[in-house]
């Protein structure tokens, strides 16, 4: 029996799973395990029928992705409610990600409740679908094909008590999605956390780029010339992956590209000024200090697209179409400013 099961249901179709509404430390080491790292795509629960309290045949229906955490939620919000949750196969993606690759669909949704025989356990014809799964469940065809009607349900799980003592009826307020600091702030761990694991990589190759000379690998140069650069690769990390989403309503542009380049420029300006690189001598490692780091900035601040509520599919491919091919000329020309600072630093010119 799964961990966040209480005891079985015997039903008319079989027995399925209490699931508890209270989370155990186990839930909850799992839900930072997924916030932080790629635990989260294993992290899944079989879909099917599980039962909330003591169900009966007038008990609502409730639709979750088989997303654990999403899951998860969903029966700590049911708490002190006798329901039915009918989990379908996400492929472990939560309910808003799922909707928009179409595994969150009518078709997986009108095939699941065929295969649990969920129509079997209740005498009523509804079924809740949250509302961030909404953009890939078509209710008219869900009526056709099964006979249920299709009610979206309000944004946050937590609002479900309200909405359904306010007979189905979602306030204003229910229906906004919000994205808030904390919100930001929860997604950034995901971001961060790969990159975290190849700046030891990073500091490796800087310091054979900036130590080497003619005469072989010289240390002290390497540490002198290499650090600034080390430094500003971590800048434009965290301008990337945190100040951006940080900011993300009070930079200018609506562009993530735009904001993550802007983010960049402006912590990176600081650190220049400070190691007296704004100067006419040093201007071949300025110039590609302010091609190269704004961009990863940008590339990073872009990846963001993928976790906020209040960006399209058509918003996200526009952004790649231009933003691609700038990424690699602003590569190339990095790259090539940098060969004529180390062509110049050997004396070769």
């Amino acid at each position: 029996m799964p961990h966040w099961a209480d005891g079985i249901l015997a039903t008319s179709g079989g027995p399925v799973y209490r699931v508890s509404t209270r989370w155990t430390r186990r839930d909850r080491v799992g839900q930072v395990r997924s916030r932080i790292s790629t635990f989260r795509m294993a992290y899944t629960v079989e879909p099917g029928i599980y039962a909330v309290g003591n169900p009966s045949r007038e008990s609502e229906i409730f639709v979750s992705a088989n997303y654990k955490l999403s899951f998860d939620i969903l029966r700590r919000e049911l708490k002190g409610l006798n329901a039915w949750i009918l989990v379908i196969d996400t492929k472990g993606i939560n309910v808003w990600c799922a909707a928009g690759k179409g595994t969150f669909g009518t078709e997986e949704l009108v095939s699941r409740m065929a295969k649990t025989g969920i129509a079997g356990l209740v005498d009523h014809r509804r079924i809740i679908v949250p509302q961030l799964g909404a953009p890939g469940v078509d209710a008219n065809l869900v009526k056709k094909e099964s006979g249920f009607r299709v009610y979206y349900g309000p944004a946050r799980a937590s609002d479900i008590p309200a909405y359904l003592s306010s007979n189905y009826t979602a306030t204003r307020e229910m229906r906004t999605v919000q994205f808030r600091l904390i919100d930001r702030l929860i997604l950034t761990p995901i971001e961060l956390n790969p990159l975290l694991k190849i700046i030891p990589v990073f500091a490796m190759a800087v310091l054979l780029v900036f130590g080497l000379q003619p005469s072989g690998i010289v240390f002290m140069s390497a540490f002198t010339h290499g650090l600034p650069i080390f430094i500003l690769g971590v800048i434009a990390i965290l301008a990337g992956t945190l100040f951006t989403p940080v900011f993300l309503p009070f930079i200018p542009f609506r562009s993530f590209a735009i904001k993550g380049w802007l983010a960049g420029a402006i912590l990176i300006f600081p650190y220049l000024y400070y190691i007296d690189w704004l100067v006419p001598g040093k201007i071949l490692m300025t110039a590609f200090s302010f091609l190269f780091f704004p961009m990863v900035s940008s590339y990073l601040g872009l990846q963001f697209t993928g976790a906020s509520t209040y960006t399209s599919l058509s918003g996200v491919k526009k952004e790649l179409k231009i933003g691609i091919p700038v990424y690699i000329s602003s590569g190339i020309a990095s790259l090539v400013l940098l060969v004529i600072y180390k062509i110049n630093e050997w004396g070769i010119v």
